[in-house]
């Protein structure tokens, strides 16, 4: 029996947004926003493991149950609210941009389109 106890997060690294300031029209032009990192922090008990010789264990097994392990966690991430709640957390930071920019007289742009009002961004992701 293996119990998996897991911390997992969901975030945008802020640092890699690539972004170019033009003082001239007065425009910050966000032309890309990193992908999610997802980071599974998994804790494995082990019970009732015997190795015999009917029953062979090895630490090859031991890793196939890790491998099937991170894969049905990132199977129910994609179904939870993770992300989602991500992405309100990115659009949260985001909307500090566009506060700080509006507040200056300056025009937010993201993908070409300048952002006259903060529920007009629109994110690909």
């Amino acid at each position: 029996m293996v119990v998996v106890n897991t911390d997992v997060f969901i975030a945008y690294d802020l640092s890699k947004i690539s972004f170019e300031i033009n003082q001239v029209s007065k425009k910050v032009r966000i032309s890309s926003i990193p992908e999610p990192e997802i980071k599974l922090n998994p804790d494995f008990e082990y019970y009732n493991v015997t190795s015999d010789y009917l029953n062979p264990f090895d630490a090859g097994d031991y890793n196939q149950i890790k491998r099937n392990v991170k894969a049905s966690l990132l199977k129910k991430i994609e179904t939870s609210t993770l992300k989602t709640n991500a992405k309100n957390r990115l659009l949260s930071e985001l909307q500090k941009f566009y506060i700080l920019t509006n507040s200056m007289g300056w025009v937010l742009v993201y993908e070409d389109v300048p952002i006259g009002n903060f529920s007009e961004l629109k994110l690909k992701q």
